[in-house]
């Protein structure tokens, strides 16, 4: 099942989900700000009920902010308290730097240690 929300103008940021093996998907596309981390958090909240895994696929992800990355730590600690596990990939050199500023990186960072791939 693919769940789609459509950029706006306000905000900039496109949400598609989709399940891939024991996961659900959620491919970011635009900048993950102050305006539009409440859609991001809407959006993967109500995954995580049926979810196992969760993974921010950041590919397309060209800016974030510290209310981006409070977002996804929000998220986090969200999928923690229902067993879920939340996990970044394809995330570029200047968030890997946000995340290394505020050593957060550590905890997502093993995703991609552990060589996964997707379709």
């Amino acid at each position: 099942m693919v769940s789609e929300s459509p950029a706006s103008p306000a905000t900039g940021l496109k949400l598609r989900s989709y399940a891939w093996e024991d996961a659900t998907i959620v491919e970011c596309t635009g900048r993950l700000t102050a305006e539009h981390s409440d859609a991001l958090k809407t959006h993967v909240r109500a995954a995580i009920p049926q979810a196992r895994r969760i993974i921010l696929d950041l590919k397309e992800v060209h800016r974030m902010d510290s209310a981006g990355l409070g977002a996804i730590v929000a998220l986090y600690i969200s999928a923690k308290k229902a067993n879920c596990d939340l996990l970044l990939i394809n995330y570029n050199k200047s968030i890997k730097d946000l995340l290394g500023l505020t050593n957060l990186l550590s905890v997502f960072e093993a995703c991609a240690q552990t060589g996964m791939r997707l379709p």
